[in-house]
């Protein structure tokens, strides 16, 4: 089960990439294949919510997509409900604006660092004197949340409905009673005002205020007393027992600010908070506003992309498929008229090869297949006509990284371990990218193992998409029926960011090394000028 993002903060500053993704086989998608996808950047541009705890739960999403078909359609149908009933959507705006607004006072209250009575501060998470002013506007964050959920009335989809009830948990919670007040402190602890219904354990209420008009009475009548009793103990004082209030009142309120101040911040607000931070009602209900900005940053994302964009058909399978019309990637299409959308099938085929010169779009419509699988597995929009895909309970990609490699493995046993981590975690259900297979060795040998480690994830069943240079690979698997060939546009040596049926079989790396400055006509010319 997931954290809620107040237990991913882990008692310190929100963060709202404080989630990571899980180890390999056990999630969705795992580190390196996060990274590879570049899902970073998919989060940048679907990043349209406007509160930390909006951005932790959709960064969370991303790092964590779900494998549940009932999770997703539960999410689409949310997102529908917030976009098609306006007065659903006028009251999550205005919870999310007015969060946006001030949660920061809750996240001051729960992790603020105190810099005592004398200090300034000059970060966001410090606090200047004893922390009332802190503690009062985080209570009132939680409590206002609580109180504006149903303005629009009842959702109808379960979705929205079970966000809701999280709120509604909290509202019932101890905290909300501890927030909600009074709170009574006692030799056996804080209890609240049913907690103490009936009690005759002697207590003292927390006022979350410096000016406290019962205690500072109960001091000017101590001052007073006191010097009656002076006046009247010492024959022939010069002054009465009136200016002699006055005189210690002075010193008498210097002594009482320090020390009532610090009392309550060590010995009420400190021990407060550390109860609040580790109420799991009120991390669900921080849960809560973050999945309503969620939802809201999916629809936001939708009208600001520039071009078509539509909640995918999400099915389950027996083996991953997907069909994709008019497909953009998410990154690169956003607000970019010029992008060229492709059509893409993958069913029954199981494998797929992508051949190409460089710089055609290989990798960048790879990493568009990914990306929107990323996408549908969150209940988000994603960039096509028509989009139709099955859950993949695993999403790997998996390119060359000369800068991990194993020590004593070199690249070629490095990305063989990589290659074989993917294989074990996959299974029918499962989403596969490969760039390239078996770099680092012969021609021969890089023959012998792409064709075996391609064999053993064909017989698995699972979606397979190789981008490869080498063409006799491909021949070798499409001779023998298994898998179907595409290819990357060019015309007249330009490409057109197409794919298109068949194998190419021309490379560009002369036009490459032209455009660099670096083919055999520059490094002849560079040398016959050192002469």
């Amino acid at each position: 089960m997931k954290q809620n993002i107040l237990q991913s903060w882990n008692n310190k500053w929100p963060e709202v990439k404080s989630t990571k993704p899980l180890a390999t086989g056990e999630g969705v998608i795992d580190q390196a294949s996060f990274d590879t996808i570049e899902v970073g950047k998919v989060f940048d541009v679907v990043n349209q919510a406007s509160t930390i705890a909006g951005q932790s739960v959709l960064y969370r999403s991303l790092a964590q997509p779900s494998c549940s078909l009932d999770e997703i359609k539960a999410k689409q149908q949310a997102v529908e409900e917030i976009k098609n009933n306006q007065a659903v959507r006028d009251n999550v705006e205005n919870i999310v604006i007015s969060s946006a607004e001030k949660e920061r006072s809750l996240y001051l209250l729960l992790f603020g660092e105190f810099l005592g009575s004398m200090g300034t501060a000059r970060e966001a998470q410090q606090i200047e004197g004893y922390g009332y002013r802190q503690y009062r506007q985080g209570v009132r964050f939680m409590l206002n949340l609580s109180e504006s959920i149903y303005s629009s009335g009842e959702p109808e989809s379960p979705y929205l409905r079970a966000i809701f009830n999280k709120i509604n948990i909290f509202t019932e919670s101890r905290v909300h009673s501890l927030m909600e007040g009074p709170v009574y402190n006692t030799e056996k602890g804080f209890k609240t005002k049913k907690e103490r219904k009936g009690s005759f354990v002697p207590a003292t209420i927390f006022v979350p205020q410096i000016f406290k008009p019962l205690l500072i009475m109960l001091v000017l009548v101590g001052i007073w007393m006191f010097s009656q009793f002076i006046s009247y103990s010492i024959p022939g004082l010069s002054f009465g027992s009136g200016a002699m209030s006055g005189a210690l009142f002075a010193p008498a309120l210097l002594i009482y600010f320090p020390l009532v101040g610090t009392y309550d911040r060590d010995s009420c607000i400190i021990p407060l908070r550390e109860e609040f931070k580790n109420s799991k009602e009120l991390g669900d209900a921080l849960d809560a506003l973050g999945q309503l900005d969620e939802l809201l940053a999916f629809i936001k994302f939708s009208e600001k992309y520039g071009s078509n964009l539509i909640l995918p058909t999400v099915k389950e399978g027996e083996h991953h498929s997907i069909e994709l019309i008019d497909a953009k990637n998410p990154v690169l299409g956003m607000q970019n008229e010029s992008y060229v959308g492709n059509d893409f099938t993958l069913d029954k085929e199981k494998l797929v090869f992508v051949t190409g010169p460089n710089s055609g779009g290989k990798t960048a419509f790879c990493k568009t297949i990914t990306q929107i699988q990323v996408l549908a597995q969150i209940g988000c929009y994603v960039p096509a006509q028509e989009a139709i895909l099955s859950v993949a309970d695993k999403i790997f990609y998996q390119a060359p990284e000369i800068s991990h490699l194993d020590d004593g493995e070199g690249r070629f046993g490095t990305e063989l371990k990589r290659t074989k981590a993917i294989f074990l975690a996959t299974t029918a259900k499962s989403l596969v990218v490969l760039d390239e297979l078996s770099e680092g060795t012969t021609f021969e040998e890089k023959m012998e193992s792409s064709s075996n480690v391609l064999d053993g994830f064909y017989r698995k069943g699972n979606s397979t998409i190789l981008i490869t240079h080498n063409h006799q690979l491909v021949d070798l698997f499409v001779d023998k029926g298994e898998g179907v060939a595409m290819q990357v546009e060019f015309k007249d040596e330009l490409p057109s960011y197409k794919l298109v049926a068949g194998i190419s079989r021309v490379s560009h790396a002369d036009r490459v090394a032209k455009k660099i400055g670096f083919s055999k006509e520059d490094i002849n010319s560079y040398l016959a000028d050192k002469k």
